[in-house]
């Protein structure tokens, strides 16, 4: 290691040393129980390791440690709260000093710095905020996209038909479609891959990697990213640098793309071209950029959670057949078999939209949610929260909490449903979409979307475990780790209800017709 690079090592962990001194003299109250830490690394060799369920690894310290503990590396400390209740008290009652984040420094090295999720609390926070909140913050708001949805789920239901085994591919195109289709005014390659939907989901891929508590050392010690790639040394900025194009290409090429479209007079309405239309938006503008990521943004927060939360619904409705079939009943019982649920008869399906709630509890999206950052020193439960403490919600122990949901291992729509005997459980929303003043904005879109998607499927299919050998397999649901978890797909056995469900499927392409993809054209435009 060249001399300069250990002289800045050095320097980052004297300065980390006596950063963690301070605080601990400074404070009466102890901070929240933990491991024991080492010298000057602290308890680096207590965070999870690199490709394990974290919250799975946070959980244990609910029974070492109790409801709220605390790690601290290079003197950064991380709280890990276990319990919901901790959350609400911190996150929702105390927004006000715990809704910023921490520096993410490695994801902003990487480009993701104007990413809404990792934006600071600031005036940039509430002006990105309040674009998504203008076009997405009501049920109301979001019901104007009503026919977008139901086009596409639609398209997912003729998909499914042609081509049953790739139903994870049809998944995340549905999901893609909603959200391209509302934002940015693109319509999705129908039988081809599309260019718009593997970009974005590689790139959310790339980005959230970049935020894993406790995986980026930079994170820890600041100066280290002032080493250049070049050094012994640098290797987190290469990393980096190696990402900054993708974050790039996330903002820029489907906000190009809607802009050519308006130049051309060929554009559909969308959020990006209202907005365009409505405000006097300067190519280069802060205000333009601001827009690009506020946009961007509205993917990750609706299309994630619809892709992820209905691959665990697929899975479920084949491990929990009983399920499938009461949900089924519902939907004959209150709609008939002459044609496929909407937005509308959601009121009148308690079942159904208990099953929404019960898939967005069993799988748990962000298992750890996004890390918050305390402004000001605090007080919880006796022990001390420092400024500038990131503060990770395991929502995944929330959501499972034997204290809050009975069986919590099993899906059970159940539990959320009212009678004489019986007192509904908590609604894993108020936890499934983030806390407070950083609560998701796409999620009214994603429940509404979810629901629909639920719904029109269950209506005109039956999910079964996959047949081999004239024997039926055993599945399970298998979380993959990461900051966005997606449930490991499987084979499934999956065909229409009936020979009238079949030919009520087919009906939908007459009554929505394959419309052209827009990818050619993404690629003349952006020259992806």
């Amino acid at each position: 290691m060249s001399f300069t690079s250990l002289s800045l090592i050095v320097g980052a962990v004297s300065l980390c040393f006596l950063r963690w001194f301070w605080r601990n003299k400074k404070s009466r109250a102890p901070l929240p129980p933990g491991p024991p830490s080492k010298p000057i690394i602290g308890n680096l060799w207590d965070l999870p390791s690199p490709g394990t369920q974290g919250w799975l690894h946070w959980y244990k310290h609910k029974d070492i440690y109790g409801p709220i503990s605390s790690v601290t590396i290079f003197g950064q400390t991380m709280i890990i709260l276990n319990e919901a209740r901790l959350a609400y008290e911190l996150l929702e009652k105390r927004s006000a000093i715990h809704s910023s984040r921490t520096p993410f420094i490695f994801s902003r090295m990487a480009g993701w710095g104007d990413f809404m999720t990792m934006l600071e609390y600031s005036d940039r926070l509430r002006a990105s905020r309040k674009i998504a909140h203008q076009q997405l913050g009501s049920n109301n708001a979001v019901s104007r996209f009503n026919h977008i949805q139901n086009v596409e789920v639609s398209r997912f239901l003729l998909r499914m038909l042609r081509d049953p085994a790739h139903w994870t591919e049809h998944i995340r195109k549905e999901s893609g479609a909603v959200v391209l289709k509302i934002t940015y005014g693109y319509t999705v390659e129908q039988h081809a891959r599309d260019p718009l939907v593997d970009l974005i989901e590689s790139c959310i891929v790339k980005a959230s990697e970049t935020v894993v508590p406790g995986r980026w050392l930079v994170d820890f010690i600041p100066i280290l990213r002032y080493i250049p790639a070049w050094l012994p040394g640098g290797g987190e900025t290469r990393a980096a640098q190696k990402l900054q194009k993708d974050a790039r290409d996330f903002s820029d090429i489907p906000y190009t793309f809607t802009k050519q479209q308006m130049i051309q007079g060929t554009n559909e309405a969308s959020i990006v071209s209202h907005y365009l239309q409505e405000n006097d938006i300067k190519p280069g503008s802060k205000e333009e950029h601001l827009l690009k990521w506020a946009a961007a943004t509205l993917y990750a927060g609706a299309g994630e959670t619809t892709l992820a939360t209905m691959k665990s619904v697929f899975i479920a409705m084949a491990m929990y057949p009983h399920v499938q079939r009461k949900a089924q009943e519902e939907i004959d019982r209150v709609i008939g078999t002459s044609r496929l649920p909407g937005h509308k008869d959601r009121g009148n399906l308690p079942y159904i939209d208990a099953l929404v709630k019960e898939a967005l509890r069993w799988h748990t999206i962000v298992p750890m949610g996004i890390t918050h950052m305390a402004i000001e020193d605090d007080i919880c439960e006796g022990y001390h929260i420092p400024k500038g403490a990131a503060i990770l919600p395991n929502i995944w122990a929330f959501t499972h909490d034997p204290k809050e949901y009975h069986d919590p291992m099993v899906f059970k729509p159940e539990r959320f449903l009212s009678d004489n005997d019986h007192t509904p459980e908590r609604d894993p929303r108020l936890f499934s979409f983030g806390f407070g003043r950083r609560i998701c904005p796409g999620r009214n879109l994603a429940d509404s979307n979810l629901y629909l998607s639920i719904a029109q499927t269950l209506a005109a299919y039956n999910i079964r475990k996959p047949i081999r050998d004239g024997k039926e397999v055993d599945i399970q649901l298998i979380a993959q780790a990461g900051v966005i978890s997606h449930p490991e797909p499987f084979d499934l056995n999956i065909k229409p209800r009936s020979a009238g469900h079949e030919e009520l499927i087919r009906a939908l392409e007459k009554q929505y017709p394959w419309e052209k993809g827009h990818g050619e054209e993404l690629r003349r435009a952006t020259g992806i």
